[in-house]
């Protein structure tokens, strides 16, 4: 096992690697940047979503400024850069690292990675890190709720459906759950928004945040329903088509165990129905579930909550992802990716040696590399 745990670190490496080239590619040829975004707020024509400068229209010439000629190599590179100091376009690019060769940057960014610096915000005056564990709560409070809520609905409606296979429960709960997959959840979050948060009918629930603006000089319990109250149409858009899957895989896990030779044996020994179930088959058919926790929770935490958080307006990992790259902050995107990236394969990583924790007689030791 120990040559296996190694051998899976070890293709950690190489998998980050490509992870970050591939990424740092399609950045240098993305549309836009960090100094396009400078100099869009400087002229007035910054229209994006998180725009913090509005000049409208009018341009803003820094001092010492020119008039450049539509042919001059210094700005003719950046959109909207006419006008400008070439002097000023220089230290824009010196300040954000575009001085140097794209090789250059990338390797200097591997040697800080490897050391865990992820430097400073490009747009917000602080550290790449203090920004993650800023929003962490935030995100850690969606993935967790979310992976519980999961498995509570998820493991005894799959027992009840492969107990019940081919019975009307069974039927019309499989299509309810089609259904549920199948429904975008941001969508569902607009309508729910829509329907209980002030849009157009009800105002139940709030739209915005996680607490209230009172939270604070609320008493213990009082902070806890506030707390769950803000957490009720979230996670109602985020649970609706995750226990889909995990439904499906718990009631055919279960199948495939009850129809095994060891089953019939203890039904024929005269076991009740709930002996053979618990007693024998819950553990065999709960393995894949078990081992899979850390995967799914990761999935929630990471990913399952970016537009959700975006149209709740809750200030987690999800929404600096996103606002990131739209701001072109190009250290919190690399950061966060690494970040992710490397928690994934950790967390894959944990899942198989969860697998031989629940089951000994699985032994990746032998596997062929």
């Amino acid at each position: 096992m120990t040559a296996y745990i190694l051998r899976r670190i070890a293709l950690m490496i190489p998998t980050l690697l490509g992870i970050l080239l591939v990424s740092f590619v399609v950045v240098q040829f993305a549309p836009g940047g960090p100094v396009e975004r400078v100099i869009a707020q400087l002229t007035g024509s910054d229209v994006s979503a998180t725009a913090r400068i509005s000049g409208g229209g009018s341009e803003i010439v820094q001092p010492g400024a020119t008039t450049m000629g539509p042919a001059d190599p210094i700005v003719s590179k950046y959109r909207g850069a006419q006008g400008l100091d070439p002097q000023f376009i220089k230290e824009l690019e010196r300040q954000f690292g575009f001085d140097k060769p794209a090789h250059e940057r990338f390797l200097l960014m591997l040697w800080n990675f490897a050391r865990f610096d992820f430097g400073k915000s490009y747009f917000r005056d602080t550290s790449v890190i203090d920004l993650v564990i800023e929003k962490l709560p935030v995100s850690i409070s969606l993935g967790l709720w979310m992976t519980l809520i999961t498995y509570l609905i998820s493991i005894p409606l799959g027992i009840s459906k492969a107990m019940r296979d081919g019975s009307r429960f069974d039927v019309w709960s499989s299509g309810v759950i089609v259904i549920g997959y199948a429904i975008p959840g941001f969508l569902f979050a607009i309508l729910l928004i829509v329907l209980f948060a002030g849009g157009s009918f009800f105002s139940v629930f709030p739209l915005r945040g996680l607490t209230s603006d009172n939270f604070w000089s609320l008493p213990w319990y009082a902070q806890i329903a506030d707390y769950f109250w803000h957490l009720v149409l979230p996670l109602t858009s985020m649970v609706l088509g995750a226990f889909a899957t995990m439904t499906l895989l718990t009631k055919n896990s279960f199948l495939d165990e009850i129809r095994k030779q060891y089953v019939t044996t203890a039904r024929m020994k005269g076991l009740t129905e709930r002996r053979v179930l618990y007693g024998h088959v819950f553990r065999n058919a709960m393995l894949i579930i078990i081992a899979g926790f850390p995967g799914a929770f990761i999935g929630a935490f990471f990913s399952g909550s970016l537009l959700i958080e975006t149209i709740f307006s809750l200030d987690g990992l999800g929404l600096l992802g996103f606002e990131s790259v739209l701001n072109r902050d190009y250290p919190v995107v690399f950061a966060t990716l690494y970040i992710f990236s490397l928690v994934g394969l950790i967390v894959n990583l944990v899942s198989d040696l969860t697998y031989t924790w629940v089951d000994p007689r699985i032994d990746f030791e032998t596997r062929e590399a």
